[in-house]
């Protein structure tokens, strides 16, 4: 005979609980409200249409230029 404490079957309940994957929801953005700075031949970015593309590709070459390699 076994005997199993009462809350062995609370512990089983937790555990699956605890361990549920929720979906994945990825939203894209609308790229009818976003307008295209071509970097070079192979990088665009996405900025919002009132900033500036110039103002912008220099950031974003600053930005990479200052990472570490």
């Amino acid at each position: 005979m076994f005997l199993v404490p009462p809350y062995a079957g609370l512990f089983v309940y937790l555990y699956k609980i605890m361990y549920e994957k929720k979906t994945a929801i990825f939203k894209s953005p609308d790229l009818s409200k976003l307008k295209e700075v071509i970097i070079d031949h192979r990088t665009r970015i996405y900025v919002a249409l009132e900033v500036d593309p110039v103002e912008a590709k220099n950031r974003y070459l600053f930005r990479i230029s200052t990472r570490r390699p």
